[in-house]
């Protein structure tokens, strides 16, 4: 098979011929195929959570680490049980720069309690001064540095990305969640992701809308914060605070 033939083929062609390949040479050419067809999700999320990273590696180390997520996650990918493999590989490589900011310890210990406490106190705040509060106005509320603030808010951007595969550990830090390799264990799995779907774009469509702006922008056009401010012709931080009051609101709406 050169790499001709396998140019024509379709990418769920090739995942087919790669899980029925017993040949390891011909297997390591459709790994590679298909790790060069998908090299683009890990080029967009290397560059949508860039600022999150940028402060202890590069694009490039990024990128390379991302694509050995790809290769890994081509052995592990079961099309039967999981979504897409665009939707899978996307959740790996994005808790892949969850752990390095991890291992870099750029992630704080009690960031899910911070972020909580900042919301609060934005909210409170927005009641009593009858608008947005500053940063300023903020940071002093809750007794931090603005810079730290601004890197607060900057992760929760991140991790609202990520909210519908995380789940909170007991000393209440965020946490990937893996799905189960036993089938059985969910086995009304397609069910409740189609009725959650369902509920969720019934909450997204009561949003206002500058929120189902934001959240269609960067969720679906995959814009980021400054993309999203230029087109909207609003501040980045505005855009931050709707996404961030948005999401609240779907979370609250959902747990209803």
């Amino acid at each position: 098979m050169s790499m001709e033939d396998l140019k024509e083929k379709t990418n769920d062609e090739l995942f087919d011929a790669y899980r029925k390949e017993t040949d390891e040479n011909i297997r390591q050419l459709l790994r590679q195929e298909l790790t060069l067809r998908y090299l683009f999700i890990v080029k967009a999320i290397a560059y949508q959570m860039r600022d999150l990273y940028i402060s202890f590696t590069q694009p490039e180390d990024i990128i390379n680490e991302g694509v050995l997520e790809i290769m890994k996650g081509i052995d592990r990918y079961d099309p039967a049980r999981d979504n897409k493999f665009d939707t899978f590989i996307s959740q790996r490589i994005r808790g892949m720069v969850i752990d390095l900011m991890r291992k870099n310890d750029w992630m704080p210990r009690n960031f899910h309690r911070d972020r909580k406490n900042l919301e609060e106190i934005q909210t409170r705040l927005t009641e009593q001064l009858g608008r947005n509060p500053s940063d300023e106005e903020v940071a002093n509320e809750a007794d931090m540095d603005v810079k730290k603030l601004r890197k607060i808010r900057s992760m929760s951007t991140m991790v609202n990305v990520l909210s519908l595969d995380m789940t909170y550990d007991e000393t209440d830090e965020a946490v990937l969640q893996v799905p189960t390799e036993d089938e059985g264990v969910l086995p009304e799995a397609s069910l409740m992701n189609k009725e959650t779907t369902r509920q969720l774009a019934s909450c997204i469509d009561r949003l206002a809308d500058k929120e189902k702006m934001i959240i269609s922008l960067y969720y679906v056009d995959n814009f980021n914060m400054s993309q999203i401010a230029n087109v909207m012709e609003i501040s980045q931080p505005r855009v931050s605070q709707l996404h961030a009051q948005a999401i609240r609101k779907l979370k609250k709406m959902m747990r209803e």
